[in-house]
């Protein structure tokens, strides 16, 4: 087992692609009372690194994402990329959520040209960007299609070629797969684990899937409940590709009551 502490996982600043220095935030209650979400988290994230992020259910996982995405200020600490800080939505950052958010008017090619269509890419480049990334997503052929012709899958594989539209170099994606039955799931962690070793981006992932995040991860934050902090950063040392095999090894198995055990305990740092 290969574990780190938020602090121990720090780097030099040139391999960084991604800074998180001392994130927290509070919100303000309907009853004026201050509800702490996040508090000092830290963390620093390579390029072309996979990192999970996870943790109980209402935790903040969704929230530091939104912080990282630039969607929502920290009430202190800082975001930075490549040692610039992050103000506002990134253009080098796509973002997928839980649900795909098509639009049902737009058939599947469109839905991907889109982010391209806003920044004014031409018409034909534009295309065949689109193009490339439903071949890379295993949808081609179905350029045609709307929304409601689509398994949930499916159009998950939609909304994360659309991300992909403009090259981002940082992929933020919140719980995505989370809608979906379990074997579509298991099909889907293997598309993803594909598509970001074609695509060489860096992918913040957000669930709390225990197996899922063991599977997909190079690191692992594992959360506290709220105020959430680090409990552990998980090193999984186990080369990419893997196989639905690697699940049932024992080395997998470790690292999944490793942090379920994390996620199990009582006792928060301070």
């Amino acid at each position: 087992m290969i574990v780190a502490t938020a602090e121990s996982a720090t780097t030099t600043a040139s391999h960084h692609q991604l800074e998180l220095r001392e994130i927290s935030k509070t919100f303000s209650a309907l009853d004026g009372a201050s509800v702490e979400a996040i508090r000092h988290v830290s963390c620093d994230i390579s390029q072309g690194e996979f990192i999970s992020i996870l943790g109980p259910s209402g935790c903040g996982k969704s929230t530091l994402l939104m912080i990282i995405a630039g969607l929502i200020a920290p009430s202190s600490g800082k975001v930075l990329t490549r040692g610039e800080p992050v103000a506002g939505v990134h253009p080098d950052f796509g973002i997928v959520f839980q649900d795909a958010v098509l639009f049902p008017w737009r058939n599947v090619l469109t839905n991907v040209e889109l982010p391209g269509e806003i920044t004014g890419m031409p018409a034909a480049p534009r295309a065949a960007r689109a193009r490339e990334l439903l071949r890379l997503v295993k949808l081609e052929g179905f350029e045609g299609k709307y929304p409601h012709e689509l398994s949930g899958g499916m159009q998950q594989r939609v909304a994360i070629a659309r991300a992909l539209m403009l090259s981002p170099s940082l992929m933020l994606m919140d719980e995505p797969f989370g809608a979906l039955d379990a074997l579509t799931r298991e099909e889907m962690n293997l598309e993803l684990q594909r598509i970001s070793l074609e695509a060489g981006q860096t992918i913040v992932f957000v669930t709390h899937s225990i197996p899922e995040a063991a599977f997909l991860s190079d690191r692992v934050m594992v959360m506290s409940g709220r105020p959430s902090t680090i409990l552990e950063i998980v090193s999984i040392d186990s080369p990419r590709p893997r196989s639905i095999d690697m699940m049932v090894s024992d080395r997998f198995g470790r690292y999944v009551s490793h942090m379920r055990k994390l996620l199990g305990g009582t006792e928060r740092p301070r």
